[in-house]
């Protein structure tokens, strides 16, 4: 939800070469290297871990790939983005979900980045000395060069894909999900979003952004830029629904009311009674937030005369895992048909 850096740094080498060449002096320049994968590490089961060195962001990034257990035929390729902690904290699909049992079966490969907090997997404008900190990275968010230009080939290649991609993700990243099928419309073959908020403009978006980014320390005028500006606008999925690409899409959202994984029993909340205020409450509002931007999104792509969208409007849940893992499932079957998986 290209780079802005590319063009000053490149003007700064040609400027340096030139000036020592004047001088009479030797010039050596080092490239970048190309995005590459830089190490595989066998998990459990057909799940591996492996690290991908970005040339936008300068550093390597960690991914986890679950296989299918066929691996002598070609099969297509699912990216599974976390929410706002990216994968670096337990708030992970792996973790709170059965990502692993559930595809075990099914052909298809399984992309999960485990970095990215709070960055709404965008290329931003600036690096960022508080998510640099906090995260203990170098503040370089260029993730949606990442993404649709320098991973897919990496993983055509590396896992003998059939080339069809599609992409799903929650909250923070259900956002980013839209706006990468608008970056990139002819990379995916369908899409799905969970509990996100197309609307990164408005008020309440710009508010919910805001927030989110500041959780990881970050500013988002580092990201988009002034906030309202046009960088917010460009990367809001509402206003730029006629960008939309024609593919299979999945939106979901709950109301924010109490539901059947909101209870002291959730396996994810053992018993813990707080958990479950925390989720009623914070999980609640976030939610009714989520409900607002995806109803209004459903009125804007049926004006624009879309039929190929499935909105999951949900009459309750809230901004919790296990409704997560439920639009998962529910959603495989649009992906799959996409997919021929």
């Amino acid at each position: 939800m290209n780079s802005l850096l590319r063009g000053p740094r490149r003007a700064l080498v040609l400027l340096a070469s030139a000036t020592l060449l004047t001088l009479g002096t030797a010039a050596t320049t080092t490239a970048e290297p190309d995005a590459s994968i830089v190490s595989r590490t066998p998990g459990t089961g057909r799940s591996l871990e492996i690290t991908v060195h970005s040339p936008s962001m300068q550093r390597d990034i960690a991914l986890q790939v679950l296989r299918p257990a066929d691996t002598r035929t070609p099969a297509p390729t699912l990216y599974l983005l976390n929410g706002a902690g990216g994968g670096e904290d337990a708030a992970s699909w792996s973790a709170q979900t059965d990502v692993a049992g559930f595809f075990a079966d099914k052909h298809v490969n399984i992309v999960i980045p485990l970095e990215g907090a709070f960055s709404y997997y965008t290329d931003w404008q600036q690096a960022d000395p508080g998510l640099a900190e906090n995260l203990g990275n170098n503040g370089r968010n260029m993730w949606a060069t990442f993404l649709t230009e320098e991973l897919p080939p990496l993983v055509d290649a590396a896992f003998d894909t059939t080339g069809a991609n599609a992409i799903a993700g929650i909250s923070m990243a259900a956002t980013s999900v839209l706006d990468l099928t608008i970056r990139a419309p002819e990379l995916y073959r369908a899409a799905a979003a969970y509990s996100g908020c197309a609307m990164t403009s408005d008020p309440l978006g710009q508010a919910f952004v805001t927030l989110v980014v500041s959780l990881g320390g970050g500013d988002s005028e580092n990201m988009w830029g002034p906030v309202g500006g046009p960088g917010w606008r460009e990367h809001d999925p509402y206003l730029q629904a006629g960008r939309l690409p024609d593919i299979p899409m999945y939106i979901s959202s709950g109301s924010g009311l109490p539901g059947r994984h909101d209870t002291a029993t959730s396996p994810r909340l053992h018993g813990d009674e707080k958990m479950l205020w925390n989720q009623l409450l914070v999980g609640g509002g976030i939610e009714a937030a989520a409900d607002y931007c995806t109803r209004a999104l459903q009125q804007r792509t049926r004006e624009l005369g879309r039929t190929d969208i499935v909105f999951d409007l949900r009459p309750s849940g809230t901004h919790s895992w296990g409704y997560w893992e439920d639009d998962l499932h529910r959603s495989w079957p649009l992906l799959a048909a996409a997919l021929g998986a």
